[in-house]
């Protein structure tokens, strides 16, 4: 694996990502959510915009499908769910979002884990997330405590989102500017035409 370059991760840093926010929870408000103010703030801090922002409790079907909207809109890059984790009957979260994703970034996962290790022992087991790409969007799922978003934000998505999210839209064959193969194979043939074929 090639070592960053410095200029690299410095571009990387200051291209503004466009977020999508979706908390969930039975038991606060979008007003009375800790856990999305912390999102916003280190969103904004670190120079990238909240392009919606929203609520709803832990259903499945509503999950998934505000999720899906956010992961079709045109400006948004990266969405970003907090709650529903867990491993109670009402933690939906990661069941519903994973069907919507074409690939998925283990490691995520895998570092968070090491990181919540580190701050609260084996409670940490029980702390489910779930990252991922879906249509050229980067998908975070994270639990709903406040400290669980503030780490998994500051020493996780906030130095890698911009550069994954890059990475996501060269790997769309329907990014912006990207040739169709086929109009490329028929060039040759329309510049016959015009030249009568010499």
């Amino acid at each position: 694996m090639d070592e960053p370059d410095a200029d690299d991760s410095a571009d990387r840093a200051d291209e503004t990502l466009c977020t999508g926010v979706v908390t969930i929870a039975s038991d606060r408000s979008l007003e009375s959510d800790e856990s999305g103010t912390i999102i916003g703030d280190i969103l904004e801090n670190g120079g990238h915009e909240i392009t919606v922002r929203e609520h709803v409790g832990p259903d499945h079907d509503t999950v998934q499908s505000i999720v899906s909207r956010l992961i079709d809109r045109g400006d948004v890059d990266v969405v970003i769910t907090a709650g529903a984790t867990g491993v109670e009957p009402t933690d939906i979260t990661v069941e519903a979002v994973e069907p919507l994703v074409e690939k998925t970034l283990d490691t995520f996962s895998e570092l968070f884990t090491v990181l919540a290790y580190e701050r609260v022992g084996t409670e940490a087991i029980t702390a489910r997330t779930f990252a991922g790409i879906a249509e050229g969007t980067v998908v975070f799922c994270l639990p709903g405590d406040a400290g669980a978003v503030r780490l998994a934000l500051e020493e996780i998505v906030l130095s890698e989102a911009s550069r994954i999210a890059e990475q996501a839209r060269e790997d769309d064959p329907d990014a912006e500017g990207e040739e169709d193969p086929d109009t490329e194979a028929e060039k040759p043939a329309e510049a016959d035409a015009v030249d009568g074929g010499d």
